[in-house]
């Protein structure tokens, strides 16, 4: 498979679902070419055609592989094709059959054709494939032409040209986890200290307005997607302040990370209390979400306040500070491990 990938033009969108859409090209594999051979043996002067056919070109392959989140591994522009078919030899032997180009997408991607807008295929489960292009029609030797009227054919036929298209992959998807919290707790920028994104940052309540959403990258090529969810206040589950727009953004994650504050006008204890119930109360079910609790900017509080804070907090409460680096490692170590069982829980 040859793959040519041009500089990246798109970016990932924000919005209540995580939309991340690339353009691609796939090319199929041409067609091995059949060939004109005839048999050379002694004491036969005039031995029959044995060009062989030529092997058909690869495929190229969309495959559903779970442990992918994101299409980061895609650029627009990028070319990928198959593998052309070999010709065929003497003796009648056909060409072997070019390989396939296999492509993996997360789950969620919906395959479109860039040109007319025709969706192709909506990839949702483990190992779900998809042909792109097809690849082309092997040529025929001259073996294949021979007929009782003509004994000795001297034509062959060369392999047709695999499939082309332009594809555009766009994947809905559903953020790993989702960081929650009262106003100025510090979410976006710790989501902005942990992966890519650049999230809007000031000290002034609602900030984000909408989610933002940046990839984890992990060792090993692991990765997960962490949404940073607007900020929670009382009366949320009532409609007040950004209320049932955030909450609606809470059932899309399956981890929820409670992001508390130090030096705000709730205690921590009380930020944990008041989001939690008004998580609760507006889908009590939501309670089997998993949860990890973090105290946060603590780089601002002197060690007895952040003591007092974490013993008041459920057992397990990290202290991170985006802005000196503290805790950071823990907690990626946390969230990467909670992601990662319960992916596999869903294989």
């Amino acid at each position: 498979m040859i793959i040519v990938i041009e500089p990246p033009k798109g970016g990932t969108g924000l919005g209540t679902r995580f939309i991340d859409l690339v353009t691609i090209e796939v090319h199929g594999g041409r067609g091995g070419d059949g060939i004109v051979s005839f048999r050379r043996e002694a004491h036969v002067p005039r031995g029959g055609p044995n060009g062989g056919d030529g092997g058909a070109g690869g495929d190229v392959v969309l495959v559903v592989d779970p442990k992918l989140a994101t299409l980061a591994d895609f650029r627009n522009g990028a070319i990928f094709r198959a593998e052309k078919g070999v010709s065929g030899g003497p003796n009648n032997r056909t060409g072997r059959r070019g390989e396939s180009a296999f492509l993996k997408v997360p789950p969620g991607t919906v395959v479109c054709d860039a040109d007319t807008g025709a969706e192709l295929g909506d990839l949702t489960l483990n190992g779900q494939k998809l042909v792109a292009a097809r690849g082309g029609q092997p040529g025929k030797g001259n073996a294949s032409f021979a007929t009782p009227r003509i004994r000795a054919p001297r034509n062959a036929t060369r392999g047709e040209p695999g499939e082309f298209r332009r594809l555009r992959l766009e994947l809905n998807l559903i953020a790993d986890a989702g960081l929650i919290g009262v106003p100025n707790a510090g979410k976006s920028t710790l989501l902005a200290t942990v992966s890519a994104a650049r999230p809007r940052i000031a000290d002034y309540p609602f900030t984000t307005l909408n989610p933002a959403l940046g990839m984890v990258k992990m060792d090993r090529g692991f990765s997960f997607v962490l949404a940073d969810l607007p900020g929670l206040i009382e009366g949320a589950s009532q409609g007040i302040g950004l209320g049932l727009q955030f909450l609606r953004h809470v059932e899309r994650t399956s981890i929820l990370i409670y992001v508390l504050g130090t030096g705000l006008e709730l205690t921590p204890l009380q930020q944990y209390l008041t989001v939690r119930e008004e998580v609760l109360t507006y889908k009590p079910e939501l309670e089997r979400l998993l949860e990890i609790v973090v105290l946060s900017r603590v780089d601002l509080a002197g060690k007895a306040e952040m003591d007092e804070a974490l013993a008041s907090l459920p057992e397990g409460a990290l202290p991170v500070s985006a802005a000196t680096g503290q805790g950071i490692d823990v907690f990626l170590r946390k969230l990467s491990d909670s992601v990662r069982k319960l992916r596999e829980g869903l294989e």
